[in-house]
């Protein structure tokens, strides 16, 4: 059974772009859809983390909204911040699912029980991770949680605080 999501930002959670103002502001574009799914992955008792290679005060905002207990920021082995999470958490890399969209994901999603990637991901990710249906940023994360919770059996408890 999967108990902890680990997600990706750029490419995953949005669409990858990164836009500055002219002031130098950063803006990202998120999917409320993904954070619908994430919440209520977290509020069925689940745990869900960031880690992600770039600073961003919008990540960090974006986690504290979808109730996410675990950001990991400017991360460059993203595998070894997982493998040191999951030792706290006692958790085992079986009941890991991953999404990361480009080769900084690569490791990670290797070591991982469950390993997704959008369909516009990188194609060496492709050749062994489920290529979802949809593209980064639009709700390829919700796409990836309803598979993780129909392989643990959960659709029923996802589903009951809306039937």
């Amino acid at each position: 059974m999967i108990r902890l999501l680990i997600l990706d930002v750029d490419g995953c959670m949005s669409d990858g772009k990164i836009i500055y103002t002219a002031d130098g502001l950063e803006l990202k574009n998120f999917n409320v859809k993904d954070g619908f799914a994430i919440k209520e992955w977290v509020r069925m008792g689940h745990y869900a983390a960031i880690i992600t290679g770039r600073n961003s005060t919008i990540v960090e905002h974006r986690a504290k909204e979808l109730d996410i207990a675990y950001l990991y920021q400017g991360v460059k082995d993203k595998r070894s911040v997982a493998i040191q999470m999951c030792a706290e958490l006692a958790i085992e890399s079986h009941e890991v699912a991953v999404i990361g969209d480009d080769l900084n994901d690569y490791l990670l999603l290797q070591w991982a029980g469950q390993a997704y990637t959008p369909n516009d991901g990188s194609d060496y990710i492709k050749t062994f991770a489920h290529v979802l249906e949809r593209s980064g940023g639009d709700a390829c994360v919700r796409e990836m949680i309803e598979k993780v919770i129909r392989r643990n059996g959960e659709e029923e408890k996802f589903l009951s605080r809306w039937m």
